[in-house]
């Protein structure tokens, strides 16, 4: 890979699907040795971009580069360095799980020897290894997902693509997942693009966040940098009944609010505010079920930035927004 400090770099990206635009001028950056998470409601265009940068589909306008290489001019060379998992499992459902694993590193042109190799690795990375000889139509989903994510690990990319790669996983699984993420780009330095409909999940991996809504970015920042945006941590108290609400709130002055047995104070100051808060209500502790500082999340800065309605004229028709099947 050419000597860079972006693993991918996108600049005006544009793409229109008869009348529909589906990105309108995405500017986007993965830093090398990263993770960056890309959130958007369903049909904001995350897949249309992530099919042009895996060379699957081309821009009317803009440009960008995978692994310093042009995925236009250059796609053989953005494919030979990109792995890419998709929203969908597509492993052969005849062959073992070990032998769809050495299958794609011999498609990789990996000496057999190697491409078993690899393949023993990471069915015991991915917790597999007890499965390795059974067929894959006898896995779970959540087996398929995994062996699916394993796939695209095989040649050892270091550029990864993974389209909300633990749907349907269980906690579990998911957590595996988590490790082998962490993993790969603590200990090998691989650059990774990640989409998801699990904002806890960006919260745990990405380094960075890039918000997308009807094909445009409308944010992009560190996880705490967006959740600082999204307002002040709050004290927020559970009362143990309703009733005692007008007792509390008489404690807490002005800047209190009540929704039901929940109240919330602002908490300017973080744990300093808490403590002050919990101090105050000392005479009243009998009345309080439980009590904590509660700080924004990137669940609130989603729902501030991105437009609750049904996709309008700038999202992507579902045919843009196809799984990522073609490229592994």
């Amino acid at each position: 890979m050419p000597a860079t400090a972006d693993a991918i770099r996108a600049e005006g990206l544009t793409k229109t699907f008869k009348k529909t635009r589906a990105l309108r001028g995405v500017d986007l950056r993965v830093r090398s040795g990263t993770v960056t998470a890309l959130l958007g409601r369903n049909g904001a265009g995350k897949t249309t971009a992530l099919r042009i940068l895996t060379t699957l589909l081309l821009p009317d306008a803009g440009r960008a580069e995978v692994a310093g290489f042009d995925v236009i001019r250059d796609p053989q060379r953005v494919r030979a360095r990109i792995g890419v998992t998709g929203q969908s499992a597509t492993m052969d459902e005849l062959l073992t799980g070990q032998q769809n694993l050495e299958t794609v590193g011999r498609l990789f042109h990996l000496p057999a020897g190697l491409a078993r190799r690899r393949a023993d690795e990471l069915l015991e990375r991915f917790e597999m290894t007890g499965a390795a000889g059974r067929l894959v139509r006898t896995y779970s989903g959540g087996m398929r997902r995994r062996l699916d994510l394993a796939a695209s690990l095989v040649a050892e990319p270091p550029v990864l693509f993974l389209d909300e790669p633990t749907t349907g996983l269980d906690p579990v699984s998911r957590g595996a997942v988590y490790r082998v993420i962490r993993g790969l780009t603590r200990e090998a330095g691989t650059s990774v693009l990640l989409t998801t409909q699990y904002l806890e999940e960006a919260d745990q991996l990405a380094d960075e966040v890039t918000v997308i809504d009807h094909g445009m970015v409308v944010a992009t920042g560190t996880p705490g940098q967006l959740k600082a945006s999204a307002g002040q941590s709050r004290v927020r108290i559970r009362l143990q009944d309703p009733a005692a609400a007008p007792a509390v709130l008489a404690r807490l002055g002005p800047d209190a609010g009540q929704d039901g047995r929940d109240i919330a104070v602002p908490a300017p100051d973080g744990l300093a505010s808490l403590a002050a808060v919990i101090a105050r209500l000392t005479p009243v502790a009998a009345e309080v079920a439980d009590i904590g500082l509660a700080r924004p999340t990137l669940d609130e800065v989603f729902t501030r930035l991105t437009s609750p309605d049904a996709p309008g004229p700038g999202a992507a028709p579902a045919s843009a927004d196809a799984d990522l099947a073609g490229v592994r």
